[in-house]
């Protein structure tokens, strides 16, 4: 996702607040619905890699971020794991309140519908 500036000369922001989805073009609000801050999209839960997760600080890379898994915290919360398509860094994001269940969902069970191992093993256990 692009940073968040207050000017609407940068092509990826229209005011503060706000960003462009790196996939999608969706505008979206750097807000959830329940207020609380987010950096992906909620409808494709794509994001943008300006964030250094490994040494801090801003990012020079700028790659688009996948969303690959979900994760789920000893809380019970749900995180996302995005990996960068350009450095592959990996990061984790907490869900937010208004991102599409479906996509979660389908992340979620992934798992499950493509083992990386044949299921015929279980008959022979």
């Amino acid at each position: 996702m692009s940073s968040h500036t207050s000017t609407s000369s940068n092509n990826n922001t229209l005011s503060l607040g706000t960003f462009t989805c790196t996939r999608c073009g969706l505008t979206v609000s750097a807000y959830a619905a329940d207020g609380v801050p987010r950096n992906h999209c909620p409808s494709c839960l794509h994001s943008r890699h300006v964030l250094d997760h490994v040494e801090g600080g801003p990012s020079d890379c700028e790659g688009r971020m996948s969303p690959i898994a979900i994760a789920v915290l000893r809380t019970g919360d749900w995180t996302v794991i995005h990996r960068c398509v350009r450095c592959d860094e990996l990061t984790s994001n907490p869900v937010c309140v208004d991102d599409n269940q479906l996509i979660l969902m389908r992340m979620a069970v992934r798992p499950l519908a493509q083992p990386p191992f044949p299921l015929e093993a279980f008959g022979t256990l």
